[in-house]
């Protein structure tokens, strides 16, 4: 089949997006937890997500930071067995985005995940608004620690001061970093193009950050709607790993 043939096959709004990724100099990704599904992560709020499987506490409740401080060891139960991304590897569309960023398409990614896996595909901007498993740290002299330390220790993982080492993650009931929150908001202002994929845009203030964004275009791509797909230049509801492979 010739390779016209083959494109007037395909779905006329990635054959759009293709061409707006193209023509857009500045491109600012914006992605949410179905980013890492299609490498096995599981997501938080769908059917088989983590918030509707069955524990002995709800997971908003263990992931909290007061469950944190008082059933430390019971919040590293979970944390091991749900949480460890170091068994998973990057999918199409985190290469993809390394790509683009390599070309000097894409100037930053900014990511509600804390899996760590856009970083392991390539991708060198990364802005994780909730942190990441990646960075650990003492909670009493802040010396760093390893992910690999912290998901391959027992009970609760300490440091040689005797601290207890802290996920560099943001919990329930702590704030975002306002360093990383500027840096989202430059970078998406200053777009041209936005990208918002995998995130069902309803968690905040993460998802006030498109707001900030008055560029040409607004692409969003997502299994499900979201209240902002009125406000979008292009809306694609197929999987990520179908668009990114297309580019």
């Amino acid at each position: 089949m010739s390779e016209n043939k083959i494109m007037m096959h395909e779905n006329p709004k990635i054959l759009k997006f293709k061409t707006l990724v193209e023509e857009s100099p500045n491109i600012v990704f914006f992605g949410g937890a179905g980013v890492s599904t299609e490498s096995g992560i599981p997501d938080f709020r769908s059917k088989d997500g983590l918030y509707n499987q069955k524990y002995d506490y709800p997971p908003e409740q263990i992931l909290s930071r007061t469950f944190f401080d008082r059933k430390t060891e019971e919040f590293y139960r979970f944390y091991r067995d749900k949480l460890n991304s170091l068994k998973y590897e990057p999918n199409i569309t985190h290469f993809k985005l390394a790509e683009l960023e390599k070309k000097g398409k894409l100037s930053a990614v900014v990511t509600q995940n804390i899996d760590g896996l856009h970083q392991k595909a390539g991708s060198k901007r990364v802005l994780e608004l909730h942190g990441s498993v990646l960075r650990n740290y003492c909670m009493k002299c802040g010396k760093f620690h390893s992910a690999k330390e912290v998901f391959g220790s027992k009970g609760i993982p300490r440091c040689e001061c005797g601290g207890v080492i802290k996920p560099d993650v943001v919990l329930y009931e702590e704030s975002l970093d306002n360093r990383v929150i500027e840096q989202s908001i430059n970078a998406i202002a200053k777009a041209d193009m936005l990208i918002v994929a995998g995130t069902s845009l309803t968690v905040y203030p993460a998802s006030g950050l498109i707001n900030y964004f008055c560029g040409e275009s607004l692409v969003l791509i997502n299994r499900d709607a979201t209240p902002y797909d009125g406000k979008a230049d292009l809306v694609i509801n197929e999987s990520l790993g179908k668009v990114f492979s297309a580019l």
